[in-house]
């Protein structure tokens, strides 16, 4: 027994070496995540605003998808970019499809406004021989600032929303594939109208990507000789004193116009008015003359 276990502990210290060779061999030829630089293709899409898959620059997304679902994206757009968005649709084979589907790409501010594409083709149908569709939208350039009124596109994250409007009812659920890529082009010289500029970006980007634009620092608020009267402790006792005085002066405006009112006093209590027609006492009383 001894003489076999010698021999097994031999036999392991000289693999020992070899294991230890070869370690950083196998290390080195597993594949890396991304060899020039550029993130992996994302595969996966959400289901709301809320559960939108955050895109970095330049990244694709790669997504085994059922008819009729709605998929969000999210990506980020600083101010002087043109960003725009190019999707491939493979649909399901054509014999299990029943009739034509149209689908359709939208983009959508930090804020959820709808934002209009200046190029590319945003719905396009397929007929039940058509394979693959190609959806694109370019959106308008980013501005550093605008009017709250205007509508115009201003940094911070957008929202790419691909749908189904119109199918066949057995149609929906069918097994498709989306492609989509997010290119941008531009930079902050390009932004338009000079002379403003957003502190901060509408909304952060979705799924904890990288900011696009710088957010603000807090600026501390301006005080006066009166801040602490209006403010944190101080406040509640200046106005719940202030609530007092003025209710009691109240209560005692009211007690006086209803006691007194209109500045005359009440009869003496118990006292009985005259009685109409009987000799009212005076100076004459009983004399008898008039």
């Amino acid at each position: 027994m001894r003489t076999t276990f010698l021999r097994t502990a031999a036999a392991a210290l000289a693999l020992f070496p070899a294991l230890a060779l070869t370690a950083p061999a196998a290390t080195a030829a597993s594949p890396s995540p991304s060899a020039s630089g550029t993130p992996a293709p994302a595969n996966k899409a959400g289901t709301s605003f809320l559960t939108a898959v955050n895109l970095a620059p330049g990244q694709e997304a790669a997504v085994a998808v059922s008819t009729g679902d709605y998929l969000y994206w999210a990506f980020g757009a600083a101010e002087g970019q043109t960003a725009r968005v190019d999707l491939t649709v493979t649909l399901a084979p054509s014999a299990d499809r029943h009739g034509p589907q149209t689908w359709s790409v939208e983009l959508f501010d930090g804020l959820r406004r709808r934002q209009a594409c200046t190029d590319g083709v945003q719905n396009a149908t397929a007929d039940q021989a058509t394979g693959t569709l190609t959806l694109s939208c370019t959106l308008r350039e980013v501005r550093s600032w605008a009017e709250p009124w205007s509508g115009d596109p201003l940094p911070g994250s957008y929202y790419v929303r691909l749908s189904v409007p119109d199918a066949p009812q057995p149609d929906l659920g069918l097994a498709a594939s989306v492609q989509l890529r997010v290119a941008a082009k531009g930079d902050a010289d390009n932004a338009q109208p000079e002379g403003g500029e957003l502190k901060a970006p509408l909304v952060p980007p979705a799924g904890g990507g990288a900011a696009t634009a710088k957010a603000a620092a807090p600026e501390e608020p301006e005080e006066h000789w009166y801040t602490g009267w209006f403010s944190g402790w101080n406040g509640r006792w200046f106005w719940t004193l202030a609530g007092g005085v003025l209710a009691a002066l109240a209560g005692v405006a009211g007690y006086t116009l209803t006691r007194h009112p209109r500045g005359r006093r009440p009869a003496r209590y118990g006292a009985v008015p005259p009685q109409s027609g009987a000799p009212q006492p005076g100076p004459y009383a009983g004399s008898g003359q008039p």
